[in-house]
């Protein structure tokens, strides 16, 4: 089984002496009566959300809706979470429009009920953008430049860089020492990823010094819920240390033509908050495939979790490992291309 730790995210043990998985543990009666030690009164009334890296729920009180996350027990120390509040509370204080916990009348967000650890949250409406104009492109923009206005300093003490380390190295050889890999796909994979990690360090060597910061971290579409009043920015379980650009490339989409578009847009309303380094434009096919290794060893590493291989039922065979590898291989040739341009309005 692979836990989070907070030196190395891919440390192994050994999954046979495990009776069950945590998990199993989080009853409805146990969700709802942990929502009610914080003076709720629930009705009973439960859905589960689209979580699988922690478990959240829509809970029905007499006075609303609330989301009740539940932290997957091992993987942040209490530390770590209460950085990733932090940063919430302060986005919200500064009238950015992120969902952060709610706090008690002890200033408290992070709560622990049964062996979990757990934050309720204003439950929020909303659905996901699909920006298809400059417009909508600029008001996202705009909200991730206020992000990262605040989010400069001070910096993380807890939580973890998004480095080629952690989601280069560290994933990798979590699956080269896994079951995972099918055996002619091994010596493939191992090779490929040799030649793709020297790849993305020429990149990161080519962009020179990149300042880090604080980041949403894991900033795509499903994060934002659109709503009649704009964009309200959810999730931010994997937030911590890494280059602006994390938090702007997967936003762009289509064929390179239209990325540029769509990031002058995003750089036009980011800018008037916030700096951008457009040296960092280089890293941007370099992040993308860090992103599939890092994706790759986080479901194998999930695969414990009962939820997984009902969720992922595609992934735990040969014909997954062989797209992963040409997915790969296309990314190879990606990260040759000459980078992104910004062609300022």
């Amino acid at each position: 089984m692979g836990i989070l730790t907070n030196d190395n995210e891919y440390e192994t043990t050994d999954s046979s002496a495990a009776a069950g998985h945590p998990y199993d543990a989080l009853t409805p009666d146990v969700i709802l009566d942990a929502v009610e030690t914080l003076g709720f009164q629930c009705t009973g009334e439960l859905l589960a959300l689209n979580s699988y890296e922690n478990r959240v729920y829509r809970v029905a009180t007499e006075s609303g809706n609330v989301a009740a996350k539940f932290y997957r027990p091992q993987r942040w120390s209490k530390e770590q979470i209460q950085e990733e509040h932090d940063f919430a509370l302060d986005l919200e204080k500064q009238e950015v429009p992120v969902v952060a916990p709610m706090v008690d009348e002890s200033g408290v967000s992070l709560h622990h009920f049964s062996n979990f650890d757990f934050a309720v949250f204003r439950w929020q409406p909303g659905r996901a953008p699909e920006p298809d104009a400059d417009d909508d492109f600029r008001v996202l923009g705009r909200y991730i430049g206020r992000i990262h206005a605040i989010g400069e300093k001070p910096p993380f003490k807890y939580r973890p860089e998004l480095n080629i380390d952690t989601f280069g190295h560290q994933p990798s050889q979590f699956l080269l020492n896994s079951r995972f890999l099918p055996p002619h796909i091994e010596s493939i994979y191992g090779g490929l990823i040799d030649q793709l990690l020297s790849q993305i360090q020429a990149a990161f060597d080519a962009a020179g010094p990149t300042k880090t910061l604080r980041l949403h971290g894991d900033c795509h579409l499903s994060n934002i819920l659109w709503t009649d009043t704009g964009p309200h920015i959810v999730d931010l379980d994997d937030c911590r240390m890494g280059p602006a650009v994390q938090d702007l490339w997967m936003f762009l989409s289509g064929e390179r033509s239209e990325r540029e578009r769509q990031l002058a847009a995003v750089l036009s309303g980011y800018t008037e908050f916030y700096d951008f380094d457009t040296r960092q434009l280089q890293l941007i096919e370099a992040l993308r495939t860090l992103r599939l290794i890092h994706y790759s060893a986080w479901l194998a590493q999930r695969w414990d979790d009962p939820a997984f291989p009902i969720a992922f039922p595609w992934f735990d065979n040969i014909r997954y490992w062989e797209d992963h590898v040409l997915t790969l291989r296309e990314q190879q040739a990606e990260m040759n291309e000459p980078s992104l341009e910004w062609h300022r309005y």
